[in-house]
């Protein structure tokens, strides 16, 4: 049965509309979607300038890039790893179902040997790329998929295709391009340390065609576009050298074809990450509902390709399927193509199979008639191979360092490939750089305020203005402050959304009032006591890619101020700070490219061999994160192998602002919010106990502040496992979100006061102990909010990099003598507490009184 929907009517543009939107784009002026969709209706004489001028803009991209006159292709085979597939896209013919592959003597998955029987006949044609393709999570419907996974050891088909992989790194050189279909942002993080690059096609923006009945998307949920965008922007963030697309003549209107070009230039512009862009035009396949479809108009995929160009600009590199175009190979290189994508000399194209290949060399030839050289590639295009880190993964990089030109990033054409170990970097823990940094910062400073590449690391600024403009300065709102107040004084639990909003705007005497309030609610709930904590913070590295736009802590490798310490120093670290009577370390760093993810098993069991009795506080959930997806382990097994390695506790930083809104801003490729609350809630089911945390006064607002301490105080019911709420206002000085006049400078005196005030209510009688920063506000700072609902200092950290190096101008240390006196410029006693704030054996108190926290040999007493 035909299910296919019709293309709603459009109207033809009038010969004024074309004439002016040509216009335009001959003089290089930006369109927009309005005049795309117009240029997309181009044909005749129209269609031939729209080429020309597109034309043009490609060969100056080509030039640009070093290489003019030249159409490259990847020498690739096709791994059809699993044909079974969630999805029901309407035209496809890959996807089948499991009695269909029984009947044909086939496995549910393609098994180990027959994937690497596929790559090394690859291997020996000179082929360089494994291209993997499968269907969509097809554990998720078909029970059969189910247990094929669990027969053969996987906990999902993304562990599968990890695995096999590597086996092809491994055994046969060959690259992987990876296309699992929609996948989550740590199924990204799983995949990136075994791909040179990935892909998915975007198809369409077009919503319509997947929500409604008939439309070729229907009852498939992972082609809704929100998906589909949502994964473009996870890789983008990761930096994964990525392939998108679009697909042309499935019922889509001109303008949302226009719409999905600009929904891609978005994200090529916001990350740098887009490789290349794939128009691809339907073609009806028989047994399926879309056979009666007509197959796209070979003027619509020209005038498609030339409007592609257009938009997507010189450095774009576009490719048309050689395989899909009816021969017309001159007409989509005089469209503005630079690439003929894919082409095997061994498997036919198994989502097209009707439609072979050309060969190679009749395609050379081809190319070589309009004009052009064709070259052949990698997997990933030459410009990641010659940007080096962060796209490519240190355990990927020697096998594309095998296969390509040193010089231009293309592939070495008669190099055949052979295989690479895939294994961690040599020594990871071997200390470089600036190891006295955690002294040097309060002596010498940092080298500069910002990196060299600060204009391109972090994505594009002009994007992200755009983006962060709503959150720049906080609204205000009108409301009941004085009901408000009367709610939080009778009972703090009873305040409704529209209450806590009014009071987190309070300023004022009606700002007094708050803090007065919970004051009140503190003394109730914990006493007047004022704990702290002696503890020395360890940072065992600063060398970090992940882009985090308010961090300055995170450096190059190559960069002067980056370090790296290794086991010995972190053990020296933690028994100096036990000899001077602290009873926790409190151990992050940033996510080394080398670190392999068993690195800090071998971190806490360093500390654990050396000093037993010590605490060790480690390891944020984007550390979690990172160490979980880089040995394939679950969340869930590495925080117990972790566990068993000496870890006790784990800090809830990371965390910043819990809305994907403002996260996304702030940072570019950590964990998204559901990640995080993934892993603080695994590690309470654990036993692993955790800090929380937020960080304000940058792009958020009010509002985000209540979502934040609403979430912490749903998954505090649920588990119990919060040890504390810190409040972390933001340090601008030398964050590149302000440097880049997107951030403001930091909290206001007022936001400081209510969001510990709040901090206080909102998450009464939850989380009971709220820790306030002198780190991030100084002696007087720390006991105004003392007296606003605070009743922890944190601890002495003996050292202190991530704060001083954003440019707080506190300093790095105080001893134990300096926290009792801020408490008692607060009015209060003060009591030393252990992580799970309980009491200290007496022999560490009298070791701590004894030295008051000082390291003499190795950190400077900074006098405040």
């Amino acid at each position: 049965m035909d299910t296919s929907m019709p293309c709603p009517e459009e109207p033809t543009p009038t010969a004024n509309a074309m004439r002016r939107a040509l216009g335009r784009a001959r003089s290089g002026v930006a369109l927009d979607v309005a005049e795309a969709a117009v240029l997309l209706r181009a044909r005749g004489e129209d269609l031939d300038a729209l080429s020309s001028i597109a034309a043009r803009v490609r060969d100056a991209g080509l030039e640009a890039a070093g290489r003019p006159g030249v159409i490259t292709y990847a020498r690739n085979v096709f791994i059809p790893l699993t044909r079974l597939c969630r999805d029901r896209c309407h035209y496809c013919t890959f996807a089948t179902v499991p009695g269909k592959l029984r009947r044909a003597g086939e496995g549910m998955f393609l098994s180990p040997d027959e994937v690497l029987a596929i790559a090394r006949q690859g291997a020996e044609l000179g082929c360089k790329e494994a291209l993997f393709t499968l269907g969509d999570r097809p554990e998720d419907r078909w029970p059969e998929a189910r247990e094929w996974l669990d027969a053969h050891g996987y906990d999902d088909t993304v562990a599968y295709v990890r695995a096999m992989a590597i086996r092809v790194l491994e055994e046969t050189g060959l690259l992987p391009h990876l296309n699992p279909g929609a996948m989550t942002w740590t199924d990204v993080q799983r995949l990136k340390p075994v791909a040179a690059s990935m892909g998915m096609m975007l198809e369409t923006t077009a919503t319509r065609l997947w929500s409604e009945p008939g439309g070729p998307h229907h009852g498939s949920p992972d082609k809704d576009p929100a998906v589909r965008l949502r994964v473009l922007h996870d890789v983008g963030r990761s930096n994964v050298p990525f392939t998108t697309g679009i697909l042309i003549g499935i019922g889509e209107t001109r303008t949302e074809r226009a719409e999905s070009l600009f929904a891609i230039r978005t994200v090529a512009r916001q990350y740098h990450g887009v490789q290349e862009v794939i128009v691809q035009n339907f073609r009806a396949k028989p047994d399926t509902p879309m056979r009666g479809m007509p197959d796209a108009e070979l003027d619509d995929l020209v005038a498609t390709i030339a409007v592609a160009r257009l938009i997507l600009g010189p450095a774009a590199r576009i490719q048309a399927p050689p395989n899909l175009i009816a021969g017309e190979y001159a007409r989509a290189i005089a469209a503005g193509i630079d690439d003929w994508g894919g082409v095997s000399p061994l498997t036919p194209d198994h989502v097209s199979p009707e439609h072979p290949w050309p060969h190679i060399d009749q395609l050379r030839a081809i190319t070589a008639e309009s004009g052009f050289t064709m070259r052949e590639r990698l997997t990933i295009y030459p410009e990641f191979v010659q940007r080096g880190e962060p796209w490519l993964d240190p355990r990927v990089l020697p096998h594309v360092r095998a296969l390509a030109d040193p010089d231009s990033g293309l592939a070495v054409e008669d190099r055949k490939p052979t295989g690479l170990p895939w294994q961690e970097p040599d020594q990871v823990f071997t200390a470089s750089g600036r190891t006295d940094l955690h002294t040097a910062i309060d002596t010498e400073g940092r080298t500069g305020d910002r990196r060299n590449d600060f204009d391109e690391v972090y994505g594009d600024w002009e994007a992200l203005r755009e983006q962060a403009a709503p959150g720049t300065v906080p609204d205000r709102i009108e409301a009941d402050v004085r009901a408000a107040l009367a709610t939080a004084a009778d009972d703090p639990t009873r305040l409704t959304d529209a209450e806590a909003l009014a009071l987190l705007h309070a300023d004022g005497p009606a700002l007094d009032a708050l803090c007065r309030i919970a004051d009140d609610v503190r003394r109730d709930a914990v006493g007047d006591e004022v704990t702290y904590i002696v503890t020395r913070n360890i940072n065992f590295t600063n060398v970090c890619y992940t882009g985090c736009r308010f961090c300055a802590f995170a450096q190059r490798r190559t960069d002067a101020d980056a370090y790296t310490l290794s086991l010995g120093q972190v053990a020296d670290r933690a028994q100096q700070a036990w000899e001077v009577g602290a009873t926790e370390v409190c151990m992050q760093g940033g996510i080394h490219p080398d670190l392999p993810g068993t690195a800090y098993f071998d971190i806490a069991r360093a500390v654990k061999d050396r000093v037993p009795g010590m605490h060790v506080h480690a390891f944020s959930p984007m550390e979690v994160a990172n160490g979980a997806t880089r040995t394939g382990l679950s969340i869930r097994d590495w925080l117990q192998r972790a566990k068993e390695s000496g870890l006790d506790t784990i800090p809830g930083t990371a965390a910043e602002i819990l809305d994907d809104e403002v996260r996304w801003v702030l940072t570019k490729g950590k964990l998204p919010t559901a990640t995080w609350v993934e892993v603080v809630r695994t590690a309470h089911q654990l036993g692993i106990r955790s800090s929380s945390t937020m960080m304000y006064g940058h792009v958020d607002q009010p509002r985000h502040w209540l979502g934040h301490l609403r979430l912490l105080a749903g998954i505090q019911q649920e588990t119990g496992g919060f040890t504390e709420f810190v409040t972390l206002p933001f340090i601008h000085t030398n964050a590149p979100v302000y440097l880049a006049g997107i951030a403001r400078p930091g909290p206001t005196h007022r936001d400081n006061r209510a969001v510990t005030a709040m901090a206080r209510l909102l998450l009464h009688p939850h989380i009971r102990n709220i820790q306030t920063s002198w780190v991030k506000l100084g002696t007087e700072g720390a006991a105004e909010m003392l007296r606003s609902g605070a009743n922890d200092l944190g601890g002495t950290l003996m050292e202190e990099t991530i704060s001083r190096m954003a440019g707080s101008s506190y300093g790095s240390y105080r001893s134990i003598r300096d926290l009792v006196a801020i408490a008692e410029a607060a009015g209060r006693p003060a009591r030393q507490r252990d992580t799970l704030y309980g009491a200290v054996p007496e022999e560490r108190r009298a070791a701590g009184l004894a030295s008051d926290g000082h390291l003499p040999e190795l950190l400077p007493v900074l006098d405040s």
